[in-house]
């Protein structure tokens, strides 16, 4: 039995008896988190690698002789975050968003419903759909890319995977929540129309698809905390957007005020109750606060906590939890995410057979690389590294691994081998979730924080690359990072570049299998990658206040007449597909777009058909184009089939500011569809509405 809106809502009568019983003291306490703020800190310090942040499902709330559960909190987005050594390590979302599949994120969410129940949670925190505005943004790889679209589909299909587990789905962080290092005192602004038509709607989108929870981020919109945010909680999610679940906060400075919190629509306070408990108590009994906020709010808790309560049937015991088959979806997504990015004169992959040295170069080579150390850190029982990968796709080769200190040294092991690959990006201290430098390397022992001073690679990777590329004609870059790489200083030093992400702990499986065409790519870039990082949204990282404009990524670059280094939704394959037939039609409420693609390769190999949408003939200001649908597609040799990807009249919709109501305009729009968002990788057509 599925936990849907509507079953949820059948609940409310229930509930609602169950508040009106309870006394005031016993409302509020549904509204705090269960955990103390030393009990927190001292699992962080533990030298037990079994203590650590939510090494157990947190709790909040919870009436037992009511038989109202209590929230029990676990994290996310690339697995289940409690305990050591157990959990599935899934690639982080930016590489599961490279995937552009639904049906395997909604797969993952599956996964991770069942072991939230293995380690006995009922909510899951990691659908994260923050759009970076600026690829440095050190929590990227918690989200899926940089387009509104894209982020809603692939955050609808998580929440729909959790919550068909009958696991609570929290969507995070809302909203406009995308630097680290200003999080907590950072004031955003922007304009009405960006807020409605770049920022809020993949959050929307989450909760048409059922969400049961959201949480509110640290930072401030138009001044006031977004955990405190009147317009954005009570009058967007809860009024405009109908939204029948239960807000919390940020966890520990997610809520600064008793008053304002409660007035403005929070729900609940996480991890630990500091300014709800007694001191809501009192700020009702004062008259700040109407008890009618608290019973709203215990309703919405009371009615989600029963209603995922009686739904759930099936027992998993801690058996689910990294077992055989979430292991092997974590390996599919890696297979499926992982892009190629450059492939001159067809150098990849590498033939076992003629490859009999192979030399790895690199920091990176020989590490975990699956992602921060944050709130997001999942530890599975084991990591496979890009160089364990490598080795066991080629075990008839001799692998050799040097970190690249000394380039002298790496030009000579360059020299003597059939192939050479760079291993060279970010890990935990480079980019990730940041407190301060105090007191989060106290406890992680990583830096974390946003790209502050670039977007490239390292200056000692850039020079290894440099030197030692030209030496070996066999020379590959694997990239690792949660988000753009800016690539033009080194780019062609090498023959063929791979974007891995943080790829999960089958990662370096995955990319061995491609190096070696086990694999064939199909990943597509989630992002623009420019040729200079000042074509991109310009971000002051330690700030008060950002303004962020209308135009980012790709559609800025779009706008200005920028050509990209490499276009949003690229990814090259071993194989070709070839596109034809194309075809534009309306129904009565969507825009259809058909094709026929071919593999006019000589092996099998998967596509993702991307239809646009453009806006050259509007009365107002608008994109070039915007992505408003995408197909994956798997094809044998010589294998064709007819892609046809639909898309709904008010994904074209624009936010009237007179209005103040989504329109649509009635004109002649241009429709794309093919394999990147280049013009030259589109067939176009037109239709009016």
């Amino acid at each position: 039995m599925k936990c849907n809106k509507s079953k949820r809502l059948s609940y409310t009568k229930k509930a609602k008896e169950i508040v009106n019983s309870l006394t005031l003291e016993e409302k509020v306490s549904l509204m705090g988190g269960n955990v103390t703020l030393n009990d927190m800190l001292s699992d962080l310090r533990d030298a037990d690698e079994r203590k650590h942040y939510n090494s157990y499902p947190y709790p909040a709330g919870g009436i037992e002789k009511d038989n109202v559960p209590p929230m029990l909190f676990c994290d996310g987005p690339r697995g289940v975050v409690c305990s050591a050594g157990k959990s599935t390590c899934f690639p982080v979302s930016m590489l599961r968003g490279a995937t552009f599949d639904t049906s395997l994120e909604e797969k993952i969410g599956n996964a991770i419903g069942k072991e939230v129940h293995g380690y006995k949670g009922n909510l899951f925190a990691g659908v994260c759909i923050n759009l970076p505005y600026n690829p440095g943004w050190g929590r990227s790889q918690e989200t899926y890319g940089e387009e509104s679209f894209h982020l809603g589909e692939m955050g609808r299909a998580l929440v729909k995977g959790v919550q068909n587990e009958n696991v609570i789905a929290c969507v995070k962080h809302f909203a406009f929540n995308q630097m680290e290092i200003s999080r907590f005192k950072v004031n955003v602004e922007c304009d009405k129309r960006t807020e409605r038509e770049v920022f809020l709607p993949h959050f929307k989108k989450c909760v048409d698809a059922g969400a049961a929870a959201i949480m509110s981020s640290y930072n401030l919109y138009k001044g006031t905390h977004c955990g405190h945010h009147d317009y954005l909680l009570n009058q967007v999610l809860k009024k405009e957007w109908d939204f029948d679940g239960f807000v919390m906060s940020d966890f520990i400075w997610g809520v600064r005020e008793t008053v304002e919190a409660a007035n403005g629509g929070q729900d609940m306070e996480m991890c630990c109750t500091q300014f709800f408990g007694d001191k809501l108590v009192e700020a009702v009994k004062n008259g700040q606060v109407k008890e009618s906020k608290i019973d709203e709010s215990a309703l919405r808790i009371v009615r989600t906590l029963l209603a995922f309560k009686d739904a759930y049937s099936n027992e998993y015991d801690e058996s689910v939890i990294g077992c055989e088959d979430h292991i092997k979806l974590a390996l599919q997504a890696a297979r499926e995410g992982i892009t190629l990015i450059k492939n001159e004169n067809n150098l990849l992959p590498l033939s076992k057979d003629k490859i009999k040295k192979i030399v790895v170069l690199g920091k990176l080579g020989d590490k975990e690389v699956i992602g921060d150390h944050g709130s997001s850190q999942v530890r599975p029982a084991y990591v496979i590294t890009p160089l364990q990968g490598i080795a066991n796709a080629a075990p008839k080769a001799q692998v050799v691994y040097y970190n690249g200190e000394n380039l002298d040294h790496a030009k000579e092991l360059a020299k003597d081998a059939d192939g050479v690959i760079f291993v060279v990006g970010y890990n935990y201290d480079d980019e990730g979730e940041y407190i301060s430098e105090d007191e989060f390397e106290s406890y992680t022992g990583a830096a974390g924080g946003d790209r502050k001073n670039s977007l490239g690679l390292h200056e000692n990777e850039i020079k290894l690359i440099q030197e030692v590329g030209p030496v070996n004609t066999n020379s590959i870059a694997v990239l690792i990072g949660g988000n753009m790489i800016m690539m033009e200083e080194w780019k062609e030093s090498v023959g063929a570049i791979m974007m891995a992400y943080y790829p999960g702990m089958e990662g370096g499986t995955a990319i061995g299998e491609i190096v070696f065409g086990d694999v064939n790519p199909s990943g597509k870039l989630p992002y623009v990658i420019p040729f200079k990082e000042s074509d991109l949204p310009q971000v002051n990282w330690d700030t008060t206040s950002q303004w962020y404009e209308y135009y980012h990524g790709y559609t800025k670059l779009e706008k200005e007449g920028i050509k990209p280094s490499v276009p949003y939704g690229f990814g090259l394959s071993y194989t070709k597909f070839d596109f034809s037939d194309a075809k534009f039609d309306v129904s009565d409420d969507s825009v259809i777009a058909k094709c026929t693609v071919k593999n006019i390769g000589k092996i099998a190999g998967d596509e993702v058909v991307q239809m646009y949408v453009g806006f050259k003939n509007s009365s107002v200001e608008r994109p070039v184009k915007l992505l408003r649908g995408f197909a994956r597609v798997s094809l044998q040799p010589g294998e064709s089939k007819e892609v046809t990807i639909t898309c709904p009249k008010e994904e074209l919709c624009w936010y009237n500011t007179k209005t103040e109501q989504m329109e649509l305009e009635q004109m002649e729009y241009e429709v794309y569809i093919g394999s990147s968002s280049a013009d030259s990788d589109l067939c176009m057509g037109k239709v009016t509405l």
